[in-house]
């Protein structure tokens, strides 16, 4: 697109009256031009959704967006997969999380974060949000939450990111949906999230896909599934959960009264595992 296109668009997105999903992935727009478009979003009272997928944005550029989430109360889902975020970008970020009120899905896949971007991230999940007691909504220092979806997959958050992010899941009321896939994480982050899935009454789908959990991590999730029961959906896919790992799983399941789907890799051979109240049917592919 250039900078110049990129100028021009975010003078128009400022008149904008009509237009609320906006997709300009795959352009090569850089910080300088998310500069432009961030003020722009100060201004626009329409847009809802704005893709910036695979673009060349780095920790500049999130300080720009970061700012304008700070004014914007309108703009519900923001896409950033496939940039250059890094730690101070996803610092930007969630700093910003701290104030928005309209944000409900963020997509921070593939952008370099590691253990200290999620550390800022987790503590967003921690402090922005609402703590109802019984039908009086107690706000101190914290303010309404709204988002639900959060994409921070192929990062590398490991195991110490995933202590971050879990102890965030045992406060955080209002997040459904969490993707930590390929993130280097292990069998003590597995530990972490199994810990958290014991508090959280929330969480519907936690996607752990490609990371390095074995039979002791299977082991620590299956005790947390006894427990748990919002729980929806659980990808273990791509792990390295072999027989024993296996066997907690599906014992779990069958003692778990909410339906689960659990789709995981074990060694060589592919295992799909539904239960629905009485039933666990088991299916492999040699």
């Amino acid at each position: 697109m250039g900078l110049q296109g990129t100028i021009y668009l975010a003078n128009t997105l400022k008149q904008n009256k009509t237009v609320t999903t906006l997709d300009i992935g795959i352009n090569q727009i850089d910080d300088q031009g998310v500069y432009y478009l961030a003020h722009a979003l100060q201004q626009n009272q329409i847009l809802i959704k704005l893709n910036l997928q695979l673009n060349q944005i780095g920790p500049q550029g999130a300080e720009y967006l970061a700012n304008s989430l700070r004014q914007n109360q309108i703009l519900t889902r923001l896409n950033l997969h496939y940039n250059q975020l890094g730690d101070e970008g996803a610092q930007h970020l969630a700093n910003a999380l701290q104030q928005n009120k309209t944000l409900t899905r963020l997509n921070l896949i593939h952008n370099q974060i590691g253990e200290q971007g999620a550390y800022h991230i987790a503590n967003a999940l921690q402090i922005n949000q609402v703590i109802s007691t019984g039908s009086v909504f107690s706000l101190i220092h914290y303010s309404t939450q709204t988002l639900t979806t959060l994409y921070i997959a192929e990062n590398r958050i490991g195991d110490q990111g995933a202590q971050h992010l879990a102890n965030a899941l045992q406060r955080n009321q209002t997040l459904i949906i969490l993707y930590v896939a390929k993130n280097q994480i292990g069998d003590q982050g597995a530990q972490h999230f199994a810990n958290a899935l014991q508090q959280n009454q929330t969480l519907t789908t936690l996607s752990l896909k490609s990371n390095q959990i074995s039979d002791q991590g299977a082991c620590h999730l299956a005790d947390a599934l006894l427990q748990n029961k919002t729980l929806t959906t659980l990808n273990l896919k791509w792990n390295q959960i072999g027989d024993q790992g296996a066997c907690h799983l599906a014992n779990a399941l069958r003692q778990n009264a909410v339906t689960l789907f659990l789709f995981s890799y074990f060694h060589s051979t592919i295992y799909f595992i539904f239960y629905t109240d009485t039933l666990l049917f088991g299916h492999s592919i040699q």
